[in-house]
């Protein structure tokens, strides 16, 4: 299993990361609670980026206690907006995702969560749910939109 995710405020080379290991999940939350935005629906959210190739994998949404059981756990969970319930990525494809770092933005309110995943992150098996993409010509302003468009 990889070591826990660890969180950094602001950029790396600026503060100390606090190690999760070292203090409970809901104390680690607790302690970020003044520089986590969470929205009004108490959501914020988590783009999910491969540690080794540096890709965007996907966007969700994390709430308090998914924040906390992917620190505590070091696999990622989300807030369903749509089934209004949690869910740990994989616990039912088998591609979990496994946290190296967690990094807050200078607003507070989306996170970035680099993983180590053992499968694809689109529930399509797509590595990565931006697999289709689309091209707008700045003179023209017209756009090409290759839905079939696939990187992985």
């Amino acid at each position: 299993m990889p070591d826990r995710p660890r969180y950094v405020a602001g950029s790396p080379a600026e503060t100390e990361p606090i190690p999760a290991a070292s203090v409970y999940a809901s104390e680690v939350v607790a302690a970020l609670e003044s520089d986590i935005r969470f929205d009004e629906r108490g959501l914020i959210p988590a783009i999910v980026q491969d540690a080794e190739t540096n890709a965007v994998l996907m966007l969700a949404y994390m709430n308090r206690q998914a924040l906390e059981l992917t620190i505590q756990t070091g696999e990622t969970h989300f807030w369903s907006r749509s089934r209004a319930e949690l869910w740990h990525k994989g616990a039912t494809s088998g591609n979990y995702q496994h946290v190296v770092d967690m990094q807050l933005d200078c607003d507070g309110d989306t996170l970035l969560v680099r993983v180590h995943a053992d499968g694809p992150a689109c529930h399509t098996g797509e590595y990565t749910c931006f697999y289709r993409s689309f091209s707008v010509d700045a003179d023209s302003g017209e756009s090409a939109v290759d839905p079939n468009e696939s990187e992985g």
